[in-house]
């Protein structure tokens, strides 16, 4: 509930600060002194978008705070959802500074208006004309029957499991799209995959065949040098062995004087060594070297056909291949397997299908069963608002199609004169009359949910005498389970508040302000004998007035 409300700098107000009980409370004041700025200020509070015409001064900020006691709004789930300070006595405070810049805080925490206006809604419903035509749509007809049917958790769960079936349908939407391209390109991918693995990648293989093709294609040159080479080392004369062995003897004569002569020796020698194992190396290089024709022409071959495919594939490396052959080689598998798992993937959806069908079916089922009550409770409510004749023709049919909140069409007609057609509330029922229909839906929906608190505005604008005292009856019959305000003009209303406040309007130094207070007993008389019979007040109102406080 809505305990305490200030409001500072807003349109006509400097600074208001009031205190509100359960209950129900009035809210009464000539027209124009100020009702609106009331419920704008509110609106603010529960998220409604602000401009810099808010402002009463525009060199100082419009500071609008709210306190709600919401032990009984079971609040704490959104709370954690949003991220918001959990406290039973939740602070709302919203600031539109002169640059025009808007905050808003929960609590003291800053909070984006996304998120203020979720809260909002389950803190106060401010019925308006605005909202009476959203009596008119197909969603809050819903809201009323499944608030009867207590559909609220088979609701949530229908929900997502069809954000499940949802999510299946799109991907079988992807795999059908992308079996429509791949088909298209699966003869092309598969003839580029058999061209690589014919061709027998192996990582390394070219660098491999390069210099096998460099040995191959030049063997008679390779032999002439090694040839060349075999004579330079084993020539009797001047051949590096011989030459290095007369080097040998020389130092190892030398060797026993000193050890330096010694290291020579065995660096030598070392040499020596090696030179030899060179020659041995070079003599068998020359006896296994020989022409062969037809290896050079496979290793030609296998050449150009890598160089070919490397051209053809825009790469540099054999390893390169191989990675593209890998790709193909999965795309073409998954083009052969697409049928299995668009097969698989409609399965998923048939059952997941079964499961929303019957969820909905048990929704479609609580609805048809309250259907009935909703009709009868609101038919009586509005013999006593003056509707005798009022009937109603409320149907749900299963279809085929899944909507967000079950598979049901809603028939929801209304007739307000006997022996007349049925037709759309909206076509059907006159403005004054949709007023009557809310009120008697929101005394419905008070019994079976927790409504937040909520504040008629003029709802019984158009009717007087005995339906503005049922109204006014309906209102306080409403106030024993939740906080209810009723902005009226009418007295018969105004008399049954167990608050009464006041708006008005004075002028201080040419300048005029809005204000609000709240009235004693004796304020109440001279409120409510003023709405009976204007501002010079006959005795006879006055009785009037006290006879209706009593």
């Amino acid at each position: 509930m809505l305990t305490s409300l200030s409001i500072k700098n807003y349109a006509l107000i400097d600074q208001l600060n009031v205190n509100f009980n359960d209950g129900f409370s009035i809210i009464t004041g000539e027209t124009g002194a100020g009702k609106s700025i009331l419920l704008g200020g509110l609106s603010l509070i529960l998220g409604k978008r602000a401009d810099l015409s808010s402002l009463k001064d525009t060199s100082t900020k419009c500071v609008i705070e709210a306190v709600f006691n919401i032990s009984n709004y079971n609040l704490k789930a959104l709370f954690e959802s949003e991220d918001f300070d959990y406290d039973e006595q939740t602070i709302i405070r919203r600031e539109i500074l002169p640059s025009g810049k808007s905050r808003a805080f929960v609590n003291d925490s800053p909070v984006n208006l996304s998120s203020l206006q979720l809260l909002g809604e389950r803190l106060i419903d401010i019925h308006s004309q605005h909202q009476t035509m959203a009596l008119t749509t197909d969603e809050f007809q819903f809201q009323v029957i499944d608030a009867l049917a207590n559909n609220e958790e088979t609701l949530q769960q229908y929900t997502s499991e069809l954000k499940v079936y949802k999510t299946l349908k799109k991907e079988l939407k992807s795999l059908l799209e992308f079996q429509a391209d791949a088909i298209k390109e699966h003869d092309y991918n598969s003839f580029l995959l058999n061209e690589l693995v014919e061709a027998n990648l192996i990582d390394g293989e070219l660098e491999a065949l390069e210099e096998e093709y460099e040995s191959l294609n030049n063997v008679e040159s390779i032999k002439d040098k090694l040839g060349e080479a075999y004579q330079l080392l084993t020539d009797e004369q001047l051949g590096a062995i011989t030459t290095l062995t007369a080097l040998k003897n020389t130092l190892q004569k030398l060797s026993s004087y000193a050890s330096k002569y010694e290291d020579l020796f065995n660096r030598v020698n070392s040499s020596l060594i090696e030179l030899d194992d060179v020659y041995r190396e070079v003599d068998e290089l020359q006896d296994s070297l020989e022409a062969d024709p037809n290896r050079l022409e496979v290793v030609d071959a296998q050449l150009r056909l890598l160089h070919n495919l490397m051209q053809k594939h825009v790469v540099e490396t054999v390893a390169e291949l191989i990675e593209i052959k890998n790709q193909l080689e999965e795309k073409v598998s998954v083009t052969e397997n697409l049928d299995e798992s668009i097969q698989n993937k409609e399965s998923e959806i048939e059952e997941q299908a079964k499961t929303l069908d019957t969820i909905a079916k048990t929704i479609h089922d609580k609805r048809s069963k309250v259907i009935p009550v909703l009709k009868a409770q609101l038919e009586s409510i509005l013999v006593g608002l003056g509707m005798p004749n009022a009937q109603f023709n409320i149907e749900v049919n299963l279809q085929s199609e899944y909507l967000s909140n079950g598979k049901d069409d809603l028939s929801f007609l209304f007739s307000a004169n006997k022996g007349g057609n049925y037709n759309e509330l909206k076509k059907a029922a006159s403005g004054g009359e949709l007023s009557r229909i809310m009120l008697a839906i929101k005394s419905v929906l008070a019994k079976y949910i927790q409504l937040p608190t909520i504040m008629f505005d003029e709802i019984d604008t158009g009717v007087s005498g005995e339906i503005s005292n049922k109204m006014g009856d309906i209102m306080l019959e409403m106030s024993k389970s939740m906080q209810v305000f009723a902005i009226t003009h009418l007295p018969q209303v105004a008399a049954k508040g167990h608050s009464h406040f006041k708006v008005y309007k004075e002028d201080k130094d040419e300048v005029t302000h809005s204000n609000l207070v709240k009235l004693n007993h004796d304020e109440r008389i001279v409120e409510i004998a003023q709405m009976l019979g204007g501002v010079e007040m006959s005795s006879s109102a006055i009785a009037h007035a006290k006879e209706l406080l009593n």
